[in-house]
């Protein structure tokens, strides 16, 4: 399973794959550690019942072995799954009494989210839906963490504050950083005391 891209703003990552039975817990599985990493474990659950059903969709109705990408992207308060795949056929919801398979996954999907809908792309098509994350500001405190943890990976230089004016907004913006990384600890279900006192520890001993 390839890695994701988690560099956007809006937190995207996106996982090719191919449409085959075994690859759907591979991708459920992908999908979870993305989310942990983001800190939105709490709508993993949800997330992966939509995974299984979109993921599965296109090995019915496109064919095994077609190539799909899943896209996940955390936007604001909700988060997006959408699955692109090759196939030009846009879904035919069924009603809940039809005797065949065909359209009641779409049923299921619909009843789970906020908002989904289906359009056409260059290369086929892709089904969408929306889901509310776990927590109002659960997915914002997630976005600002990354994105500061990102412009430590690429040693990103800020501009240089001068004067007193400076150095009080200079520790506002460090205890706002502190704090939503003790955010984003506590939603992948760790103790924020515990990393308190480790990155205490850290710091006395000059450990880098």
């Amino acid at each position: 399973m390839p890695g994701c891209d988690d560099t956007e703003p809006r937190l995207c990552c996106v996982l090719p794959f191919r449409a085959a039975p075994a690859e759907v817990p591979l991708l459920r599985k992908a999908a979870t550690r993305q989310l942990a990493d983001w800190g939105l474990l709490a709508t993993a659950v949800e997330a992966e019942l939509l995974v299984t059903e979109l993921a599965t969709n296109v090995v019915k109705h496109v064919g095994e072995g077609a190539p799909a990408t899943l896209v996940l992207e955390c936007r604001g308060e909700r988060l997006r799954l959408e699955v692109h795949d090759t196939s030009s056929v846009m879904p035919l919801v069924r009603t809940p009494q039809c005797d065949e398979e065909c359209g009641r996954g779409l049923h299921l999907l619909a009843s789970m989210v906020v908002d989904w809908g289906a359009v056409t792309t260059t290369a086929g098509k892709a089904i969408w839906c929306e889901i509310p994350v776990a927590g109002a500001a659960a997915c914002v405190q997630a976005d600002r963490a990354a994105a500061v943890l990102e412009r430590y990976r690429r040693r990103e230089e800020g501009l240089a504050l001068q004067g007193r004016a400076g150095r009080r907004l200079q520790q506002e913006s460090v205890i706002e950083l502190i704090a939503d990384l003790l955010h984003w600890t506590a939603a992948r279900g760790d103790d924020p005391d515990d990393i308190i006192d480790r990155a205490q520890m850290r710091y006395e001993s000059g450990a880098a």
